[in-house]
């Protein structure tokens, strides 16, 4: 069991059910809101390690849907700048264990981080948030 800082945006249907897959796998979860934290640059860096900036986005944010923001053009430093002020960007949920940091809810990566029990995990793949198919969805605040 680990005990796991679980930063969502309140309200999130998908973060409800990341927690969920989490809590019946044993772990302890001392969740945040990802929107209200004060992040800087540097702490947020940490959560993406070496993934290629596209991964760091929220593809359910409303910019992004759009073509607004294209993450596959944007410099790691623009859009660290660009979640900072506006942290819908960041993709969910944000995590940390100790030192260890992750971004996003890849139920493979998960596993072999903290451990799942995959029978919790159901048939909708978790990483996908299901505002996929809700306009608007991402753009309303808790």
């Amino acid at each position: 069991m680990a005990k796991i800082i679980f930063w969502e945006k309140p309200g999130c249907k998908g973060n409800t059910r990341q927690k969920e897959i989490l809590q019946a796998s044993g772990h302890e979860l001392e969740v945040r809101d990802l929107l209200t934290e004060t992040w800087s640059k540097e702490d947020l860096a940490l959560f993406f390690g070496n993934r290629p900036v596209a991964e760091w986005f929220n593809m359910t944010n409303p910019r992004v849907k759009a073509g607004t923001i294209v993450p596959s053009e944007i410099s790691p430093e623009q859009a660290l700048n660009m979640m900072v002020v506006a942290p819908l960007l960041i993709v969910r949920p944000l995590m940390q264990v100790g030192e260890k940091r992750l971004a996003g809810f890849n139920t493979d990566e998960v596993h072999n981080w903290v451990g799942l029990k995959l029978e919790e995990v159901g048939e909708r793949d978790p990483q996908n948030c299901p505002c996929v198919t809700v306009p608007n969805c991402d753009a309303q605040q808790p």
